[in-house]
């Protein structure tokens, strides 16, 4: 049985008796926000919360480094001139906020979207509701916060001391937020803070996303046990289940952050520990791979599916084509044309070429619903951060030039 069909709505709001799904909305965090005026139900509100986290991680180092004299001098590496402090906590920080709004709005639109494509059967749909109402429950998990929480204060704080100073040929570099004393380096008080508060926070929400990408996973993964009613002849050539590449795009300014946060820490490495761009050629291979790896593996869990389906439509779409060139050739070609019927300006020409049109696409359906273009829209905007470093190579001054010379 067909299911009734779901009226698109471009706010994705459902309708209805239609479940609603966000990552976002919900938990405590979320309800912090709430308490504090930093959003409304509708997370609107996004560039105070942006404001607010970022002051709140980046604001008090400033005061602290002023008042200890380490804020443009006093230390090999004082506050001002620290890259990394000032990417990771006032460009990082933010998107990792932002990217809350986009995500609900994006995410929310492609959920819905299984029923308004009729891919969910009437039959199906209490399953699929629970799968909704689950992910939901976990989703507002206080005890899964606390423990995020409690972990980027224990485990990171003491992954973060093992690497506490920057090097140059074997010497220690002293920093505002560490000084060499003899015994080694010691955190500053500006230093405690930006251990225990701003890179826990910024760990925070960095390993938050992480759990809600898991929560947008074991969604995925149990829509994938229903038996979808994919179409077959789709023009997007994934089964009707094109719209997943949206999920990309929504989560992308998620990964821009950890590649902006990688950018800073590796600028910071070549202007203090006398390394060279090139030194991290496979930190930066490593970390592009894997961001979109990860955003796009839960597309995987349809190929199955869409294997099954493209057999399926290849065998029908076959056949259906050889009753149409037979009939065609019959007509046309070995002369049993109906009387008074020309060639010129026959209607049977350009149903030929549709024909020929629709086979290319039902041969060239995916395994994957996702697109080349949109995978390359999605390197390029997480390697963007990361682009920047080249002119550390090559000064800015020469690329212009030899460009100039290029065109002229």
């Amino acid at each position: 049985m067909r299911p009734q069909v779901v009226p698109p709505n471009p706010r994705g709001i459902p309708p209805a008796g239609e479940p609603d799904f966000s990552l976002v909305v919900g938990g405590p965090l979320y309800q912090l926000y709430l308490g504090t005026k930093l959003a409304s139900t509708a997370l609107d509100l996004v560039i105070r919360r942006m404001l607010v986290i970022a002051l709140i991680c980046w604001l008090p180092l400033l005061v602290l480094t002023i008042a200890a004299g380490q804020f443009v001098s006093g230390v090999a590496i004082p506050f001002a001139r620290d890259p990394e402090v000032h990417i990771k906590l006032l460009l990082a920080v933010p998107l990792l906020i932002g990217a809350e709004k986009l995500v609900h709005e994006r995410i929310r639109i492609v959920v819905l979207q299984f029923r308004q494509r009729n891919i969910i059967s009437d039959q199906h749909f209490p399953q699929y509701k629970e799968f909704i109402a689950s992910s939901m429950r976990v989703r507002n998990s206080m005890l899964i916060e606390i423990s995020l929480l409690v972990l980027v204060i224990v485990a990171g704080f003491w992954m973060w001391r093992e690497n506490l100073s920057l090097t140059l040929s074997g010497v220690t570099i002293s920093s505002w937020y560490a000084v060499d004393q003899g015994s080694g380096p010691h955190l500053t008080a500006a230093g405690k803070y930006y251990a225990f508060v701003s890179l826990s926070i910024f760990r925070f929400l960095l390993l938050r996303w992480y759990f809600r990408l898991l929560i947008w996973y074991r969604f995925l993964w149990d829509v994938r046990s229903l038996p979808l009613q994919l179409n077959l002849y789709h023009p997007d050539r994934a089964g009707g289940l094109g719209f997943l590449t949206i999920s990309l795009v929504a989560f992308s300014p998620v990964f821009v952050a950890q590649t902006t946060a990688l950018a800073g820490i590796i600028y910071a490495r070549i202007l203090y520990a006398g390394n060279q761009l090139t030194d991290f050629k496979v930190e930066i291979a490593g970390a592009l791979v894997f961001c979109i790896l990860v955003v796009t593996f839960p597309l995987s869990f349809f190929v199955v599916q869409l294997e099954r389906s493209g057999r399926i439509a290849k065998r029908e779409f076959g056949v259906l084509s050889s009753r149409y060139v037979d009939a065609f050739r019959d007509k046309w070609v070995k002369g049993n044309v109906p009387p008074g019927e020309s060639l010129l300006g026959t209607p049977d020409m350009q149903s030929l070429a549709d024909l020929a049109n629709s086979f290319n696409v039902v041969m060239g359906m995916n395994v994957l619903p996702v697109t080349k273009k949109a995978l390359i829209r999605l390197l390029l905007a997480i390697g963007a951060p990361l682009i920047p470093l080249i002119l550390t190579l090559i000064p800015l001054q020469e690329i212009v030039m030899r460009l100039f010379k290029m065109m002229f």
